[in-house]
This record gives structure tokens, C-alpha cells and sequence, in this order.
């Protein structure tokens, strides 16, 4: 087995971000399954947009994220380096195709099954938020019904969009309706404007979906919301999806349903290191990234890319901290 410092060495090479293959954070790559062996965190990129319901972009994400990497180091706050602490291997993207969210959803889900059966956290970047029903649905058959945090504008727990059963806006609903998810410990955060309506909030309230509107995070504080989301979720297996568009479009411009008001990059980065330190992530994505700009340049693929590290972080910590 190879140290994680370094597999980490390695994989990096001392050679500068814009150099060499374009990998999550210069990580070694792989598409190998049997790669993944004693492997920690597996980064998976998901770039489709064919189930969007405004504007599209979503398919250049992953990508974008990607180029949008940081400078490795400890977390300065933290003061733990997610990449020596864990192994963390780049998966590449599914094989998605183009115009057919089928089979391109198929292909993410067995992608995604794939890091799970090795033993392995997925953490993949969309993508559209239609993503997290594949990734849920594998996470789900590993794992029984999962546990969910998540920080989105909107729900996404309408039961069609537009007269479309499968859309960026309906994967909570079905993975609720399959029995993935178990609706007693879900929370959305960060909910604002002014869809879905009564119909949506009261299917969920029937099930016990707890949710917390961005006037919450106002009023409570980001800490105090955590604290309530760790609570309700509580023990046992949990995924966390992070939609974008719950930043304020001050700070996340370049995704597909922006709407004023929104959270702070600051409150969200703390946000998802402290749910992946306190529960028990199995899984994780971050999608409706549309880049705006190349490379660092692109203030919503940098946040997404913090968001990815602080999750990492989190994870770090956990394993750090013990049973």
C-alpha cells in the first residue's frame, strides 16, 4: 500500500496547477476499478446538462472545477491536509451521452457504484442537479437509505417540471418515492424566492423533510442551522449535495438559476466541513457550476472548488478524530 503522503507526492510532482493533466487538485488519475484499493476519496466529474430547465452550461463543470484548483497545503484554519490525511484519487467522468439522460444517468450511477464497491467516498462534480439522483440511487444500494444535507435554493422535490418527471428540479421527490432517501433525515438549507409552492412543502411535510430557508440562516446563523441539520440526521450513513446557487450570485454568478439573497462563501465553506466532520458521509456532489471565465479566473468553479476542499477537510478530521 502506498503512504497517502506519498501517493500524494506523486500524483502532484512538485510541477505548478496549469501544468501536466488537468486532475481534481493534481491527484493521481485513474479509470482502473482495481485502482481504487486502499483508496480513501474518489473524484468523479458528471458533465451533463441535458435536464436543465434554464440555463444550460452545467456539462463544462467538472472541468471547470477542476482548472479551478488551489494550491495544496494544510487547511490554515483547520490545520489538517486533506491529501496527506487521506488518499484521494481523480475517477475521471462518466461516460455520460450526450442527449440521452437515461443512459447517461445509468452510466453515472455505475460509475459512482464502482468507487463504492472498492470501499471508497465518491464525491462527484456535476453537472446538473439531476445528478444526485444517480448518485444517491448507487450510494442507496450500498449503504440502505441514506440520510441528506442540502444546501440549495430551491427543493428540487417537485414531482415533474414543465410536464418532465426527470429534471434537474425533481430528484428529491423520486429518490423519496424509490425509498433511497429517507425523508426523516433530510434537510435542505438555504431556501429562498419563490418556487416550488404549496403543493411541493406540503408532499414534504407529510414525509418529515425538515427545511431551513435562507431567513433562517439570517436570523439563527449558519451555526446554529448546522447544529439543527446534524441533529435531525443525525447517526448512521449520509450523503451532502451542494447546489451553487445557494451562494448569493455576489459570490456564484455562473450557475443556472441564480437568485439573489443568497449565503455567504464564507458561511457555506464552514458549513460543509462541519457536516462532513459530524456525520457520517458516504457521499457527497456539487453541481450547477457553469463556468463564466477560464481557469482561476471563475469565482463560481473557485468556490465549487473550496466547497470540494472543506469537504475533504471535513473528512479528513473525522477519520483524524476516530470512532
Amino acid at each position: 500500500m502506498i503512504d497517502p503522503a506519498e501517493r500524494w507526492a506523486r500524483g502532484h510532482d512538485e510541477k505548478p496547477e496549469f501544468a501536466g493533466l488537468l486532475t481534481y487538485a493534481g491527484v493521481p488519475y485513474t479509470q482502473d476499478p482495481a485502482e481504487l484499493k486502499d483508496v480513501d476519496v474518489a473524484v468523479i466529474g458528471a458533465p451533463t446538462d441535458d435536464l436543465v430547465s434554464d440555463r444550460p452550461g452545467t456539462r463544462y463543470g467538472p472541468r471547470a472545477i477542476r482548472a479551478a484548483c488551489c494550491s495544496p497545503g494544510p487547511h490554515l484554519e483547520a490545520k489538517v491536509d486533506a491529501f496527506v490525511e487521506l488518499s484521494v484519487v481523480d475517477f475521471g467522468d462518466a461516460p455520460v451521452i450526450p442527449a440521452d439522460p437515461v443512459r447517461t444517468h445509468a452510466a453515472i450511477e455505475a460509475t459512482v457504484g464502482q468507487v463504492l464497491a472498492a470501499g471508497a467516498i465518491p464525491i462527484v462534480l456535476g453537472g446538473d442537479h439531476s445528478i444526485s439522483e444517480p448518485d444517491i440511487r448507487a450510494v442507496a444500494t450500498a449503504h440502505g437509505p441514506v440520510g441528506l444535507v442540502h444546501f440549495d435554493t430551491h427543493t428540487d422535490t417537485g414531482a415533474e417540471v414543465f410536464g418532465v418527471e426527470i429534471s434537474h428540479g425533481t430528484p428529491f421527490y423520486r429518490l423519496i418515492e424509490q425509498g433511497h432517501l429517507d425523508p426523516r433525515r433530510y434537510v435542505q438549507i438555504g431556501l429562498r424566492g419563490y418556487w416550488p409552492g404549496e403543493a411541493e412543502f406540503a408532499w414534504q411535510a407529510e414525509r418529515g423533510v425538515t427545511s431551513l430557508f435562507m431567513h433562517d440562516v439570517r436570523e439563527l446563523g449558519i451555526g446554529e442551522v448546522v447544529r439543527r441539520a446534524v441533529e435531525v440526521v443525525g447517526a448512521g450513513p449520509v450523503f451532502l449535495t451542494i447546489d451553487v446557487d445557494v451562494l448569493d450570485p455576489a459570490f456564484a454568478p455562473g450557475t443556472g438559476t441564480p437568485m439573489p439573497g443568497g449565503m455567504t462563501t464564507v458561511d457555506l465553506l464552514w458549513a460543509a466541513r462541519t457536516v462532513a466532520t459530524e456525520l457520517d458521509l458516504v457521499g457527497a456532489d456539487v453541481v450547477e457550476v457553469i463556468p463564466t471565465a477560464v481557469g482561476s479566473a471563475d469565482i463560481t468553479a473557485l468556490a465549487a472548488d473550496r466547497i470540494v476542499r472543506e469537504i475533504l477537510t471535513g473528512i479528513a478530521l473525522r477519520r483524524r478524530a476516530g470512532p
